[in-house]
This record gives C-alpha cells, structure tokens and sequence, in this order.
C-alpha cells in the first residue's frame, strides 16, 4: 500500500514536499515514480527513482522538482520548487516491481493547488 501526502495550497515562486510511505520490507526492490492528473488532462509522468538509484524527470518539472529515496523509511519523496500555477493537479505515488513493465501500485493522490 501505498499513502500519499504534503500537498497543499501555495503561491506560485513556493515550494512543498510530498512524500509517499510504503508498507513492506522490500521497498528497496521497486522504481518508485509520481504522477500528476490536473482537472480535465490525462495523468502525466513526473518523475521516477528507479531501484538502482537512478533518477527521470518529466521536462516540465526538470530543474525544479527533485525525488528521492529512504529505503530504511519506505518512503519517496518530491521536493517541488519554484512552483507554477500549471503544476496545480492531484500527484500520485506509484510502485513498479523489478522486472514488472508497468506500475502495480498506486497511492491514493493528495492535491496541490498552486495560486498566482
């Protein structure tokens, strides 16, 4: 299972911090990824930390939006700075599996809402 939180109303220029814990002890063995769906858009790639430690971004947020890892913790993070209106959307967590092509596991979303 995966719980979502952190999201929030901020001003545009702010910053905020999801983070998304995971139950299970084999954590360390999953790509860890967010996603975003804004009102009315399709869910969107964010970013991904994939189980070796290697990180994606989406080029939207790139530059701006930084994940991370506690393995010991079972959580991922996403620190978003300099945020934009346009970054207004529900952001999920979500889990895929060494060897798994798709993500098995999604978190619940928390909003944020970006004010200009």
């Amino acid at each position: 299972q995966l719980q979502a939180s952190g999201g929030g109303l901020v001003q545009a220029g702010g910053s905020l911090r999801l983070s998304c814990a995971a139950s299970g002890r084999t954590f360390r063995r999953y790509t860890m990824a967010w996603f975003r769906q804004a009102p009315g858009k399709e869910r969107e790639f964010i970013a991904r930390h994939d189980w070796r430690g290697s990180t994606y971004y989406a080029d939207s947020v790139k530059g701006r939006f930084a994940i991370s890892r506690d393995n010991a913790k079972y959580t991922v993070y996403l620190q978003m700075n300099s945020l934009k209106p346009e970054d207004t959307a529900s952001y999920y967590c979500a889990a895929q599996y060494i060897g798994r092509n798709s993500y098995g596991y999604w978190g619940q979303g928390t909003l944020v809402t970006v004010s200009s």
